[in-house]
């Protein structure tokens, strides 16, 4: 049984010359055209043969009999096809005159084919340009694009679209190409049946392998999210996690947990923390945990006196995105306040600190080496406390 031998194809379909090239020297090699794919064309190892291969144009996918037969009787035999290129193979010997003597006349034959690739390219545009307004608008349309990057969840959608893009540009380059080699046709310049492959044959491989990569890390990535992403209802003994607790900021034995407001998948969503991760940050926490100090009230008569704390702590894989996802954190979670309200403190334990009260509101936002910490209390305990467990805590995931 003649071995199939699978190789990566020298450059797109529409560079005809330089497939009818390659044809010959993988024959001349002893390997013998059998089927053409997307990315990969089938070769049957045989004896070295001197080979011509011609590719015709064809909107209809299916060659009927009647077109086979026509063509053997010139000499050339039909042997495979793929999309709009039909491949016909003649031994050197048998001497068969060209498909095509009339460069002016086989211009037509690219006519409907070079309609059909400009409605596509404008399509491709069309939907290209509708993508790169989706992907501007989920970075920078709340004006957060660290927080993005960092959160991961864009990732993917950037990877796919760089995915996108390269088809898209070999859809664009078809058209121009068609109509290029029409316009050679039509002034009478035969297709070079000898064109040197080479050259683009390594630059396919290269995108070939480049595109891989990608395509495998816009699979990687929202798997890992999946696999490592955990939400558990958050215990009321401390846990060894880099999150600041209500507890300790509360400083108040009588402090017990409130009631929860919703239960989902048994977890407290009141009380619970979530472990996330991505790739620009390995160790993501985000933490909510409600009080009730019974028998104490508001100071405005609203009810039981009933803190409650956010915690959300990035451990970064690049340091210098520290600020940034700071200043990101402050622009997003700021739903009324001015850039004045948040003040820089200086903190001998901490690179970056901006501190934010009003009244029993408090917000702290600290960075220290790869580390960030963000903070938002609702309750009456002073502003200290939330500092000083920050920086406890943000010292097992700095380094």
């Amino acid at each position: 049984m003649n071995k199939i031998v699978r190789k990566l194809r020298p450059s797109d379909y529409w560079r005809i010359g330089e497939h009818e090239s390659w044809f010959q020297d993988m024959a001349a090699k002893g390997f013998h055209l059998k089927k053409m794919g997307l990315r990969f064309v089938h070769f049957v190892k045989g004896e070295p043969e001197k080979m011509r291969y011609r590719i015709d144009i064809s909107l209809n996918k299916r060659i009927t009999p009647e077109q086979i037969e026509m063509y053997a009787d010139s000499g050339w035999d039909y042997v495979t096809g793929h999309q709009y290129f039909q491949v016909y193979a003649s031994p050197v010997e048998r001497g068969a005159p060209e498909l095509h003597t009339d460069p002016a006349e086989q211009s037509f034959t690219l006519k409907a084919l070079g309609k059909k690739l400009v409605f596509n390219a404008v399509m491709v545009v069309v939907a290209l340009l509708f993508t790169i307004g989706m992907l501007a608008a989920i970075w920078f349309l709340d004006g957060t694009p660290t927080f993005v990057l960092v959160d991961g969840l864009v990732i993917q959608q950037t990877l796919l679209f760089i995915l996108f893009v390269y088809p898209s540009y070999i859809s664009l380059q078809a058209a121009i190409s068609i109509h290029a080699l029409r316009k050679d046709l039509i002034e009478g310049k035969s297709i070079n049946h000898h064109a040197p492959w080479k050259k683009h044959f390594r630059l396919n491989s290269v995108i070939t392998f480049l595109f891989t990569i990608v395509a495998g890390l816009s699979a990687i990535v929202p798997i890992g999210q999946l696999i490592k992403s955990n939400t558990a209802t958050l215990p009321e003994e401390n846990l060894d996690l880099p999150i600041v607790r209500l507890a300790d900021v509360e400083q108040n034995p009588a402090l017990v947990r409130g009631e929860a407001y919703y239960m989902g998948d048994d977890v407290d969503w009141s009380n619970r923390y979530t472990y996330n991760w991505s790739p620009l940050a390995p160790i993501k926490y985000e933490s909510d945990e409600h009080g009730v100090v019974p028998g104490k009230m508001w100071g405005d008569g609203s009810g039981e006196y009933s803190p409650s704390i956010r915690t959300m702590v990035y451990q970064l894989r690049v340091p210098t995105l520290a600020d940034n996802l700071i200043a990101d954190l402050i622009k997003r979670y700021n739903y009324e306040y001015s850039d004045d309200d948040f003040v820089e403190t200086k903190h001998a334990d901490l690179n970056l600190l901006i501190v934010h009260e009003e009244d029993d509101f408090k917000e702290v936002f600290a960075s220290k080496g790869k580390a960030v910490i963000y903070v938002r209390y609702y309750g009456y305990a002073d502003i200290n406390p939330v500092i000083e467990n920050i920086v406890d805590k943000i010292k097992f995931i700095a380094e």
